[in-house]
């Protein structure tokens, strides 16, 4: 008997997530432009000079009936059920999970402006010469970005400027905590100051503003989108107006763009999936927040303690031990992702 077809768009957290459990009941197809999987949690890492971030894809999917497609999505056919890819293939699917996730805002293309998800053309810059860096954008990833390259012991001055208040989604006494690490490392900080790329007198820049969910080939599907510009989605993370889609991570929803966020909702995607073709009903996300991490050059870290709809609680964690346990986390989602794939 021919099993049915699932097609994964994205493969990144929560789109290798949702294939291996998908996989459980049908022959899956995984479309993105590259057959590797990035951690994107380290490209920080990768900008400071860590020699890869990435794994094969066939590391997570061989024992699955995965099949990965190196093409990068053109449109999708709800009413047929089919998605064109640009090397001109034709998928054919009876349920289909969005994962494309999310991009940093466009910025322009100079040889001197950079954003996380070109790191490693930015620490190829770094390593021509020494000068000025500016990070723009005050919330995690831009923290992360600033107190790693401040710490790679070269003579590169780093600066932070931030239209707000550093790490507005923290407690006062983590954001004071952040401050005074910025302090020490030699980070410039500039609060309350709305910038511009070609405005700012930097070397190099790196832009980490507010990042913006990949859902144009949905919108032009005329797939609904929410109120937050993702795909909008019941409690079973289905598309409210094509109930064969699944919407999962950044895209998707109104939580908190993270891998600790993408990786249950592909899981609970995949196995909806598995639920559906098995003939039972699929079941609703059951997630709360836990907490909120994130590392500050390779000897600290902040671990900040969060409610369950994660509003910021006053108790926090830093130095070697929030370090200790944000690289801890980071290597669960891979070893999460071999599990499932086992």
């Amino acid at each position: 008997m021919t099993k049915h077809k699932v097609v994964v768009l994205g493969a990144g957290y929560s789109g290798v997530m949702a294939a291996l459990r998908a996989a459980d009941q049908a022959d899956v197809t995984l479309i993105a432009p590259s057959a590797s999987f990035t951690e994107r949690v380290r490209e920080h890492e990768l900008a400071a000079g860590r020699p890869s971030i990435t794994h094969p894809l066939s590391s997570f999917i061989q024992k699955k009936p995965v099949t990965p497609v190196a093409a990068r999505a053109t449109r999708i056919d709800p009413d047929q059920q089919q998605i064109h890819t640009d090397d001109g293939g034709l998928y054919s699917y009876d349920f289909l999970v969005y994962a494309l996730g999310s991009h940093t805002a466009s910025v322009p293309a100079d040889g001197r402006v950079f954003t996380a998800e070109n790191a490693g053309y930015l620490r190829k810059r770094l390593d021509d010469g020494p000068g000025t860096l500016t990070v723009v954008g005050g919330g995690a990833t831009g923290v992360e970005i600033a107190t790693e390259l401040a710490s790679r012991g070269q003579d590169w001055k780093v600066r932070m400027v931030t239209a707000g208040e550093i790490g507005q989604m923290w407690s006062p006494r983590a954001r004071d905590y952040v401050r005074s690490v910025f302090t020490d490392m030699g980070i410039d900080l500039v609060e309350g100051r709305k910038a511009d790329p070609d405005d700012i007198d930097s070397d190099v820049v790196v832009w980490a503003a507010s990042l913006t969910p990949n859902i144009q080939l949905a919108a032009d599907a005329g797939i609904t989108l929410n109120n937050r510009g993702r795909i909008a989605i019941d409690d079973t993370l289905r598309s409210v107006s094509h109930p064969n889609i699944y919407a999962v991570g950044d895209a998707a929803g109104d939580l908190r763009m993270a891998c600790a966020v993408a990786l249950p909702m592909g899981k609970r995607a995949g196995k909806n999936i598995a639920r559906q073709l098995r003939g039972w009903e699929p079941k609703p996300l059951s997630f709360r927040y836990y907490l909120q991490c994130m590392s500050l050059g390779r000897a600290d870290g902040l671990v900040q303690l969060v409610h369950a709809d994660d509003a910021p609680k006053q108790k926090i964690f830093t130095g070697k031990p929030a370090a200790f346990v944000k690289e801890q986390i980071v290597r669960s989602t891979v070893r999460w992702l071999r599990q499932a794939g086992r």
